[in-house]
């Protein structure tokens, strides 16, 4: 009931000095606004990188061209080629294997054109990502690769840009000028690994090497192993393979690099922790701003009410009743700014993944409360030295404070 009392003289004091208060409370909100920001970009961002992550598959290995250091420059030097992914797939734990070379370009159905990723690859892709093509249609086959032929599989997203409704096989869309047959439309996906699946075309790898991209190297090739509990084995079958056809001698550094679903994810978290470290640090200094607002706003307050204290005093009121009401009166500024903050939070981040529609976040309760729980500690910690100084007040002088 006393603890009751104290906080309805808090709320009275502060409603006495609205806009003080809300002057104070502003800082507050836009420090927990920020945090509840920094945490929802980080966890969506984490949630959708794992998302694309194991949607590759845990029995998958990626082999890229290695980097080189030249003259203290770091750089990508190409070296992979068709012949290695056929190296690769003589290895006895490999089971399939997909070359792959990709780029931008514009693919056009006569007035409509779409922006999208061009993959060259073999018929192997579909099957290693249990990737399939809708009813009516086929994917790419060994002999379109070997026939270096102009056919092409559209995404999803791809076929309704171009196509809308009506039927896309055996017609005919233009590739960097070049014309080429539909022979057939990919299921709906979304994300595979890296890609947005939906928003590419599929063409034969040796048709976008010799006649699109005019390219001698690959970007990539996935392989398929014969299982999860194989990947290691497989890794190091996989890197004496490349070795050898790269004649690459004994304590010679890889032209190329392997990379399992593992590897990336650890690769990725050491982005993640720099992202987390960079957001957190901004949040924590707009904290820490609302915070010593609220300790300018306490300070001027005690002066102003220093001869209500010495009255208070005078009649009673023990040292501990005043340091509690300061105390009281900064956390119910941190809580409300806390309360606003978070709502501020919440609209900026809904916000933010609309317009940019490329970052992804995600807000949990964790996110709120520990928002909530600092801005409180804030409050407290910020309210310590102001509340101190009012209940140290000796009730004589206060009383003949003017």
């Amino acid at each position: 009931m006393f603890f009751f009392k104290v906080c309805m003289m808090a709320l009275s004091s502060l409603w006495a000095n609205l806009l003080r208060t809300l002057l104070a409370t502003l800082g507050v909100i836009i420090g927990v606004g920020a945090v509840v920001s920094a945490m929802s970009i980080l966890e969506g961002t984490n949630r959708h990188l794992l998302e694309r992550f194991e949607s590759m598959g845990a029995d998958q290995l990626m082999v890229f061209s290695g980097s080189s250091q030249r003259h203290g420059r770091r750089s990508v030097t190409p070296s992979l080629e068709v012949e290695d992914a056929e190296a690769i797939l003589e290895c006895s734990l490999v089971k399939a294997v997909s070359p792959e070379v990709q780029a931008q370009a514009q693919v056009k159905y006569f007035s409509r054109n779409s922006d999208s990723a061009i993959l060259g690859t073999t018929q192997s892709y579909a099957t290693i990502n249990n990737y399939g093509v809708e009813p009516g249609g086929r994917f790419i086959s060994a002999e379109d690769v070997r026939g270096v032929r102009k056919v092409c599989v559209l995404g999803h997203k791809v076929a309704e840009e171009l196509f809308g409704v009506t039927q896309a096989e055996d017609c005919r869309v233009k590739i960097k000028g070049l014309g080429f047959q539909v022979i057939g439309v990919m299921e709906k996906k979304g994300v595979l690994g890296f890609r947005d699946v939906d928003d590419q075309v599929i063409i034969p790898v040796t048709t976008a090497m010799k006649r699109v991209f005019g390219m001698r190297h690959l970007t990539m090739i996935s392989v398929q192993t014969e299982g999860q509990e194989h990947l290691p084995a497989a890794m190091l079958e996989v890197e004496r393979t490349l070795r050898g056809s790269h004649g690459i001698r004994a304590g010679q550094d890889d032209d190329f690099s392997i990379l399992t679903q593992e590897q990336i994810k650890k690769e990725f978290s050491f982005f993640t922790q720099i992202f987390a470290i960079v957001l957190g640090s901004i949040s924590g200094i707009s904290l820490v701003v609302g915070g010593i607002g609220i300790m300018n706003i306490m300070l001027v307050s005690v002066t102003e009410r220093t001869r209500e204290i010495g009255v208070r005093m005078a009649v009673g009121a023990r040292r501990w009743d005043i340091l509690k009401q300061f105390l009281i009166e900064a956390s119910i500024i941190s809580i409300l700014g806390g309360v606003l903050g978070v709502l501020l939070g919440l609209v900026f981040t809904d916000l933010l993944e609309q317009w940019t529609r490329i970052l992804k976040t995600h807000t949990g309760p964790w996110t709120i409360w520990f928002a909530l729980v600092m801005a409180t500690l804030v409050g407290v910690v910020s309210g310590i030295y102001p509340a101190v100084r009012a209940s140290r007040l000796d009730p004589v002088e206060a009383l003949r404070y003017e």
